[in-house]
């Protein structure tokens, strides 16, 4: 799959909730093929602390106007200086980087679960699964009601369900706890999220004999193996999270 490095302008940054913001950066070339789970590396310029770039998942995109979208949380110097690019500035972006979710079966039941941030690769995996006419249900769990992101574009794309710690959104909980897991049987589960929260996820899907993928969220420096930085437990070893995944089946992962 054709990797690049390239600048790229950005359209608009759309700030969703506090410290939540969503960047649309458009290229002047063709994008090669992106898929849902990969992720690029953003230079984080201006900035002496902010050396190396950062990953993000791709959130979306548009192949008729040659952009993509990630969606990014203030957690640090970079992703703050991100945070505050206007229109017209330049992002150098290396990608795309990484493997990819599995395409379900026709016959397939299948969930999403996001939690917090980690929702950002499942809107393009949504709109992927949706393509290629591929039913699907959406559980999505945060803090408490004002967490909660992007609820009406995951929505528009499929039946969507909520779980909130405090419970002012959705039922009160952890996705997990959602009683969707009680009357429904799925045969598959793509999760994005917190460490905790995919754990769980994926201590229910084996308990359950359900096929598992999550995406991990690892630190990772260059997103070409080389750095070592998000090493991960597997039952074939240490492997670069960056290079084998960041899209993992729950069976080889050594929690």
């Amino acid at each position: 799959m054709t990797k690049s490095v390239r600048n790229f302008q950005l359209i608009d940054n759309k700030s969703i909730k506090k410290d939540f913001y969503v960047l649309e950066l458009s290229s002047g070339q063709p994008l090669p093929e992106i898929l849902p789970g990969q992720f690029v590396q953003v230079r984080v310029d201006d900035s002496k602390e902010t050396f190396l770039r950062r990953p993000f998942s791709v959130h979306d995109v548009d192949y008729t106007r040659n952009s993509l979208k990630l969606l990014i949380q203030i957690a640090g110097k970079g992703t703050s200086s991100l945070s505050e690019k206007k229109p017209g500035d330049l992002l150098s972006l290396v990608g795309p980087l990484g493997n990819s979710f599995s395409l379900p079966e026709n016959d397939d039941r299948t969930l999403l679960v996001g939690g917090g941030c980690g929702v950002a690769p499942l809107l393009y995996l949504a709109k992927y699964l949706k393509s290629h006419k591929r039913e699907f249900d959406i559980l999505m769990g945060f803090r408490n009601r004002d967490r909660i992101i992007e609820h009406e574009e995951y929505r528009a794309l499929s039946n969507v369900y909520l779980t909130t710690e405090d419970g002012s959104e959705g039922e009160i909980g952890f996705v997990t706890q959602h009683s969707l897991l009680r009357k429904e049987k799925y045969s598959r589960i793509y999760c994005c999220g917190p460490d905790a929260m995919m754990k769980a996820v994926g201590k229910f899907a084996n308990e359950n004999q359900i096929h598992c993928e999550v995406s991990l969220e690892n630190l990772m420096g260059c997103g070409f193996g080389v750095c070592l930085c998000c090493i991960v437990k597997t039952v074939d070893g240490n492997v670069c999270s960056c290079t084998e995944g960041p899209v993992f089946n729950i069976k080889r992962l050594i929690w």
